[in-house]
């Protein structure tokens, strides 16, 4: 399973936009609001952005976003193109249907790389089933709660507190620490910092 080096700060302030709601990355973002590199910060009148430019950065910025590498999230594309209806739509209901971010929307990890992290050491069942894969494509009806051995883990420490504040997603209901999947991601569940039909643009003329 790959993953990038680069840390998620660095890599929100190429994006412009918070890849992560951690409060290291906020503050990040705060302190240096500029794309990182020497002209960064630099006055004058910023570079003019080519289409390719603008399509590309879309498209880093979703991939940065989900934690996903380049095979993959064209993948992803490949089979969004296969689908019916419209393939931005499709793209963005798979993102959202990983495991991993469905663990993130549910509220039981603060962060998807997190998620990401929990999902591979092995501490959720789907469906009564341990599972430890975090590009799982969940569906309907899928019921995903905490393995009751990982509860005591110092990572759930205070999460029936978070929960109390937590806003969790349209398409998922969750029920103390069991979550269920009532529906697909649709309308705004799907609106996210980037733009899918640059990407599909993107992929589309390549």
């Amino acid at each position: 399973m790959g993953k990038t080096l680069i840390p998620m700060g660095k890599m929100s302030r190429r994006e412009g936009v918070a890849l992560s709601a951690s409060t290291s990355v906020l503050k990040v973002m705060q302190k240096r609001p500029y794309a990182p590199g020497v002209h960064g910060k630099a006055g004058g009148r910023p570079a003019k952005v080519s289409v390719f430019g603008t399509q590309l950065r879309e498209k880093q910025k979703a991939k940065r976003l989900y934690g996903i590498m380049e095979r993959q999230f064209r993948n992803y594309f490949v089979k969004a193109t296969g689908m019916e209806g419209n393939t931005g739509e499709n793209l963005g209901r798979l993102l959202e249907q990983r495991l991993d971010n469905t663990v993130y929307r549910l509220g039981f990890a603060k962060t998807r790389p997190q998620a990401r992290q929990m999902v591979s050491h092995c501490m959720f069942f789907v469906n009564g089933k341990k599972l430890n894969i975090p590009s799982y494509t969940v569906q309907v009806n899928d019921v995903i709660e905490i393995k009751a051995s990982k509860k005591d883990k110092k990572v759930f420490a205070d999460l029936e507190e978070r929960l109390k504040t937590h806003r969790t997603a349209g398409w998922l209901h969750r029920d103390n620490l069991v979550g269920k999947v009532v529906s697909l991601p649709m309308g705004d569940d799907l609106k996210e910092a980037y733009d899918p039909k640059l990407i599909i643009e993107f992929y589309s003329m390549r």
